[in-house]
């Protein structure tokens, strides 16, 4: 790991520590390792990635502990999710170029289209990591059912 990286890795853990004292989360030896793991990884790993890379040095942690300590780290802003909404896959047969609005909290999602989106240039450097066949924007929030129930 580069100097930078190793900054830029420690800035991260400092942001975490804050954030978990500001909402009164226990900081745990655990919860810094799998923090650490994720922070220091350019792969975007998952959970099952994470539990393999910290088991070295927490042999007793559980897949279920990697779990809870993800969403936590996810419900204070320290990480994001890629992909499918927690434990299901969502299936589409729209199949025009089209965009999603997803509701982070009860996982409904909406189409949209937007002309403005389609003609987002995809920038020449994601060439670099192969083709592209394709690309759709999925905008994520609170949706209004939700809102009003805050």
């Amino acid at each position: 790991m580069s100097k930078n990286e190793t900054s830029e890795v420690e800035s991260r853990l400092e942001r975490f520590k804050a954030a978990a004292k500001d909402s009164g989360v226990k900081l745990t030896h655990q919860r810094l390792e799998i923090f650490r793991e994720i922070a220091s990884s350019h792969e975007h790993p998952d959970a099952e990635t994470i539990f393999r890379g910290v088991q070295p040095r927490l042999p007793t942690v559980s897949l279920d502990t990697i779990y809870r300590t993800l969403w936590m780290l996810n419900n204070l802003g320290l990480i994001s999710t890629l992909g499918p909404r927690r434990d299901s896959v969502r299936f589409d047969a729209n199949v025009a170029p089209h965009h999603h609005y997803v509701c982070v909290r009860c996982g409904l999602a909406r189409d949209f289209d937007s002309a403005d989106l389609n003609a987002l240039p995809i920038p020449p450097r994601v060439k670099d990591f192969g083709s592209v066949i394709g690309s759709h924007v999925e905008v994520r929030g609170v949706c209004n059912g939700c809102a009003a129930t805050t």
